[in-house]
């Protein structure tokens, strides 16, 4: 068997598959299509996205188009079996979805159809959930909505944040990925039909979302941390400059004494009051500055110990 393949994809998220696909002999990895390269840094030097350098070691063919309606004439020349999308933040036009002989099949990092859209990851860690999952699923022309090929699901474990679970989702993804393909193209595997009465659609998440209202619980708040690590970070205001809030302790402190936002020292670490209970700070950055520890700015900044953030 040799499946002639195309890769879409550009984040890290997507490296696992590639790799996968690139290593099974089953599969003939013909071209990958990525996003273009983007400035990066303080001197915005164009970098390349992750999957644009991992195809460029296993020297395979790499299309960076605006748009990928722009390579469909090349996919044509190509005649694909398959299309494998990972991450790749564009939306697939019906045009491509229909040239490869046995579809575009997607990975998707939650148990759909729960968490259709561009955040299922951070949702599944803000909503609590004790487990998600992967889904591998045909693409068809409307948001995660297609017929799914396989799913298995895997515990969310305390402390993990959006980097961690993406990475877990990521590897389970790519084991799923090649014997899903191979069931699918021989017949074994019957697409089955998304429920939509039990669809949920999560929304792209902006800076915007990532500040702390400190009248939700502290619980709520802990996990506003950890789903949004790296972004957009949760933050809230200190004396007018940002205050990023990069770690908290699991468990919120039975206080229930002060203002909501307002700081405090508990054995010898930064507190902050909560709608219900408070928060532990263990590491933070301040615009401008360096992340540090709890203890470290305490020291750094004793004159803004007792403000109330927000």
């Amino acid at each position: 068997m040799s499946i002639k393949t195309v890769f879409i994809g550009t984040p890290e998220f997507a490296l696992p598959a590639l790799k996968a696909l690139v290593r099974d002999i089953d599969f003939s990895v013909k071209a990958v299509i990525t996003q273009p390269d983007m400035p990066s840094g303080r001197k915005l030097i164009p970098t390349p996205p992750p999957v644009k350098q991992l195809a460029i070691e296993d020297k395979l063919e790499v299309w960076q188009p605006q748009k990928i309606i722009q390579v469909l004439d090349n996919l044509r020349a190509l005649a694909p079996d398959v299309l494998v999308v990972a991450a790749y933040a564009q939306i697939i036009p019906e045009d491509i979805l229909k040239l490869p002989k046995y579809g575009c099949i997607n990975i998707h990092p939650s148990l759909l159809p729960k968490y259709r859209g561009a955040s299922p990851v951070q949702a599944a860690i803000l909503n609590g959930d004790t487990a998600t999952g992967v889904t591998i699923m045909l693409m068809d022309k409307t948001l995660d909505t297609g017929p799914i090929l396989a799913q298995q699901t895997i515990a969310i474990k305390d402390g993990e944040t959006t980097t961690t679970l993406s990475a877990k989702l990521a590897e389970l993804g790519a084991k799923m990925l090649d014997t899903t393909i191979k069931k699918y193209i021989k017949g074994q595997i019957k697409p089955q039909a998304q429920d939509d009465t039990q669809a949920s659609y999560i929304k792209m998440f902006t800076k915007q979302d990532g500040l702390i209202d400190w009248s939700q619980p502290a619980a709520a708040i802990e996990r506003q941390v950890r789903a949004f690590i790296p972004w957009p970070s949760a933050w809230t205001w200190l004396k007018g400059k940002q205050l990023k809030i990069l770690a908290v302790a699991p468990e919120p402190l039975d206080v229930n004494t002060y203002k909501p936002g307002k700081t405090f020292i508990y054995n010898k670490e930064l507190a902050v009051q909560c709608g219900q209970d408070a928060l532990l700070i263990k590491a933070l950055q301040l615009e401008g500055k360096n992340t540090v520890a709890s203890a470290d700015f305490i020291r750094g900044y004793q004159a803004d110990i007792g403000a109330v953030l927000g």
